[in-house]
């Protein structure tokens, strides 16, 4: 069962109308027959008028203000569809068509709707209620239009009943692409969100942040406003303020709106880019008043209004500033423009919009282009028909061509051909004359699938329905005293890059850079943004950032950390820097003094060598322990001279390990050479039983000096293996790396150390009991002074070290080994170098011995003394001292002696004064 609606689309016929329709034919604006006719909403006229009465009736009214580019539009739909029934493209089946004005209002675009819906041949223009659709055949089988998204969402809606195909040539909304709550609706332009992404991309490649939108109230300007919203978001623009304007000029608060919308743009002076989306006739009267309060900006135009010429003619237009906008990507419409010069000769009777265009034209004609293209604007249709007949006809060829705007124009051809291919694919293996050959969902299906050559491409819709085609980047340029609408670049929707034809149009876009529209002025680079307590991001202060930060760009979020510790930034950094690698090279100045000092040490053991090696019989050197042990302690001297220079130049793995081990191993070295010295001297001075045999037990030569210094070997050899000293990258001065070796344990090296001063303490023990020699040999006494020197260089070495950094710490430790090598040098060769080259008299064997038998001497009575008062403690004792042992001290046959009773001085004998001194001679020879 069917429930029928009879539908008369004027409802009510009102008597005191002049344009009102009589019956449904009077509704359509433009027609003609064929085997399948398509459908056609346009806003032709900006606004239908609402006459004031009371109560108001359901009654249709007549609309005003003519737009000369929406009647282009349709024109371009007539055009399209007689090329193609000319052409071989349906093979004889004929397209018809039936165009209605919308007025841009809803209403009346539902009201044509219906009359789509209505039964295919119904006399009455009844529409069924149906459950099921599959089987119907509505008056039309698809739909071009409408001009505005809102009224596209509408009928939309209402053709889903029926799956009537709807394909725009100009709707643009993001939400159109809901395949679930528009399942019939295609286009041929892409979605708003392609056009705000664009805008955004435009605004971020000038350096724009901070911008004004002004909008309509409807749903085409709050949905684009919010795609707008979430791209700018997106991209770090802030929305200073956001201004909406009635949707339909006949709103009473319409120019209110309008003032507070200009007032806004004034009263903001850091926004200097606004981005409008709105209708033509509603951009029309915002400029006109934007123009009266010398508003100046950069506007940037949606696709609505981007390419209008009758807005691009207003008066005076330039001193809005630049208009900036995108338009959809023309094609080859030449045979359109063709059309149009032919149009005169088209008869009216199926085509009021034609007629009331000649009639607008016999009004309007006399006047100057833009004030034409107003009077156009303002007539009414009541108007005109008052008029009708009292003008003489009269036709221009340039204002029509003026007007055109290509890509509209090119969208709404697509749009048409897309149905007649699609109409193609059902038509087949079908008798397309016959009406019933096929529904409207089945034509639905065919669209999804048709591929258009558009050009030299071929162009189809994707899955949402919209057609992915380019949009052209427009700009408003004066030329020779006139505003024209050129193509400044291309934007590819799908890869999101603007492209340039030339240099000279890539110059036109650079230049809209030198505007600056940001809340607060751009951040530089060294420098982060601090949000301000403004609720916009975009709104902020510029703070330095802090050391070892860095911002390599503008107006950025926050600071860069230098990626790892070997680089550093100054406060207010746009980079890092690699940090300075310091250490002791060897072209420093402190490195060549040091190097020098070594150096001299060098030659100065060399000449030790030289003058020992050519005195080798003298009594000096015999006395030094002979030339076998002044070699050994000359090249372990030699040796640590050589050891600084592993402390210079850049620390390497095999410096770190060698130059501790060489200098611990060889300073052992020289100790424990100088240590069988000191034993030998205080061996041969000691006359104490018990500790002259702990003595000679203690003096082996080789074994002693192999075995300090193998101990020595085995504590860097464990060190080397465990805890081996390494390259280290010392970071505690801020912007320098000082590369220095790590000694690996501390422990280590300490116990590398305190057995060095172990073993010199131990010597200087040795050394200070045996001090009181032969002056001029007097060896004793210099190891003595050289262990002093060595102990108080590396005391004060300890503290130095310790809290010394940087890379004069090496420097620390070698001056320590040249202090501590110099001073053992210096005390034990030089006295005999002295010796050998000023005090040659001296280094015979007859001086040597004299000087040993007159120290003997006093040395014999000094033993026998001390023996005595030693056992004087424990027994009584008688000595008697002849005169002679007082003046015959170096009698050979003196008789002085001492007698212990119960016990001789040695081995217990009585020590006579010869036996005494022949003792002590013979002592002092053997050293």
């Amino acid at each position: 069962m069917a429930f029928v609606i009879f539908l008369i689309p004027c409802f009510v016929v009102g008597t005191d109308i002049a344009f009102s329709c009589q019956n449904a034919e009077d509704f359509v604006g433009a027609s003609s027959p064929g085997d399948i006719i398509i459908g056609g909403l346009f806003a032709v006229h900006s606004e239908m008028l609402h006459p004031e009465e009371d109560p108001i009736k359901p009654v249709i009214q007549n609309c005003a203000g003519f737009e000369i580019q929406v009647f282009l539009q349709t024109l371009a739909m007539i055009h399209a569809i007689e090329t193609i029934n000319n052409s071989t493209l349906l093979s004889g089946v004929t397209l018809g068509y039936e165009i209605y004005d919308t007025c841009a209002e809803v209403t009346k675009a539902m009201a044509s709707a219906l009359r789509f819906l209505s039964k295919f041949n119904s006399s009455e223009d009844a529409v069924e209620f149906k459950c099921n659709y599959s089987d119907y055949i509505p008056r039309v089988k698809a739909v071009i239009g409408a001009s505005y998204s809102e009224v596209s969402m509408a009928v939309s809606r209402l053709l889903a009943l029926q799956l009537i195909p709807q394909v725009s040539p100009a709707s643009s909304a993001e939400i159109l692409s809901d395949k679930i709550r528009f399942p019939s609706f295609f286009r041929t332009i892409p979605s708003d969100f392609h056009q705000t992404r664009a805008m955004t991309h435009l605004i971020c490649e000038s350096g724009w942040n901070w911008i004004g939108v002004i909008a309509t109230d409807d749903d085409n300007g709050r949905f684009a406003l919010e795609s707008f919203g979430v791209q700018a978001m997106a991209n770090n623009v802030c929305i200073a303020f956001k201004e909406m304007l009635p949707a339909y000029l006949s709103d009473s608060t319409f120019h209110t709106k309008v003032d507070q919308a200009i007032e806004k743009i004034v009263k903001e002076k850091r926004v200097n880019v606004i981005v409008v989306f709105m209708r033509q006739f509603h951009v029309l009267k915002l400029f006109k008043k934007a123009i009266e309060r010398n508003v100046n900006k950069i506007w940037i135009a949606s696709d609505n209004w981007s390419a209008a010429v009758k807005i691009s003619t207003i008066p005076n237009i330039r001193q809005l500033g630049t208009v900036v906008g995108f338009g959809f990507k023309n094609g080859d419409i030449s045979s359109f423009q063709e059309f149009l010069r032919n149009l005169h000769k088209k008869p009216t009777e199926n085509n009021k919009f034609l007629r009331e265009y000649m009639m607008l034209l016999s009004v309007c004609a006399h006047l100057e282009f833009h004030d034409f293209q107003t009077c156009i604007a303002n007539q009414s249709q009541d108007n005109l028909l008052e008029n009708d007949g009292s003008k003489p006809q009269i036709w221009r060829d340039d204002f029509l061509n003026a007007n055109v705007e290509p890509g509209f124009i090119h969208s709404t051809m697509l749009a048409v051909y897309a149905i007649a291919h699609a109409i193609k694919g059902q038509c087949k293996d079908r008798d397309c004359k016959d009406p019933s050959a096929f529904t409207p969902w089945e034509l639905l299906e065919e669209l999804k699938r048709v591929v258009v050559i558009d050009g030299d491409k071929e162009v189809k819709f994707d899955s949402n329905g919209d057609m992915s085609t380019s949009y052209d980047v427009l700009l408003w340029k004066e030329i020779d005293g006139h505003m024209e609408i050129t193509t400044m670049a291309e934007y590819n929707a799908e890869k999101g890059g603007f492209i340039f034809e030339d240099e000279e149009k890539k110059k036109d876009f650079l230049a809209l850079k030198k505007v600056q529209s940001t809340c607060s002025q751009p951040c530089s680079p060294g420098q982060v943004k601090k949000v301000t307590e403004s609720p916009h991001t975009c709104c902020y202060e510029c703070i330095y950032c802090p050391e070892n930060h860095y911002s390599n760009q503008t107006d950025m979020d926050y600071c860069y950390r230098c990626n790892n510790k070997t680089y550093w930034a100054p406060v207010n950094s746009s980079t890092c820097y690699r940090k300075t690698i310091y250490f002791l090279a060897w072209t420093d100045w402190f490195a060549i003094f040091l190097l020098l000092l070594s150096a001299f040490g060098v030659v100065l053991v060399l000449s030790i060598c030289v003058i020992f090696t050519k005195n080798l019989d003298t009594p000096v050197v015999k006395a030094s322990g002979g030339l076998t042990v002044c070699y050994i302690i000359l090249f372990s001297h030699f040796l640590i001279f050589l050891s600084t220079v592993f402390f210079i130049d850049i620390p390497t793995e095999f410096k770190c390990k060698t130059r501790q081990a060489l200098f611990g191993i060889s300073f052992t070295l020289c100790i424990s050479c100088i240590l069988i010295k000191s034993l030998k001297i205080l061996l041969a001075f000691s006359f104490d039983p018990k500790l002259q045999n702990f003595l000679k037990c203690m003096y082996k030569p080789i074994p002693t000096v192999v075995t300090c210094t193998g101990i020595q070997v085995i504590i860097c050899t464990f060190w080397l293996i465990f805890r081996t000293p390494f390259v280290n990258q010392n970071f505690s001065i801020p912007r320098a790396i000082i590369l220095e070796c790590n000694e690996g344990s501390i422990v280590a090296f300490g116990i590398m150390l305190g057995y060095i001063a172990a073993l010199a303490f131990i010597c200087f023990i040795f050394a200070f009991k045996g001090r009181k020699l032969p002056e001029n040999y007097n060896e004793a006494k210099f190891i003595t002074f050289g262990m002093l020197i060595y102990f108080i260089a590396w005391i004060v070495f300890i503290p130095v070290y310790a809290t010394t950094f940087g890379k004069y710490l090496p420097a620390v430790e070698i001056i320590v080994v040249l202090i501590s090598n110099y001073g053992i040098l210096c005390c034990t060769f030089l006295p005999k170098c002295y010796i050998i080259i000023y005090k040659q008299e001296t280094n015979t064997k007859s001086a040597f011995l004299k000087m040993v038998y007159t120290y003997s001497s006093k040395s014999a009575g000094s033993v026998a003394v001390s023996q005595a008062s030693l056992d004087s403690k424990s027994s009584s004792f008688r000595a008697t001292i002849t005169d002679s042992c007082k003046t015959e001290i170096d009698s050979v046959n003196g008789n002085c002696h001492f007698q212990v009773p119960g016990q001789s001085l040695i081995k217990g004998k009585v020590l006579s004064k010869n036996a005494a001194r022949t003792m002590v001679r013979k002592r002092v020879s053997s050293i």
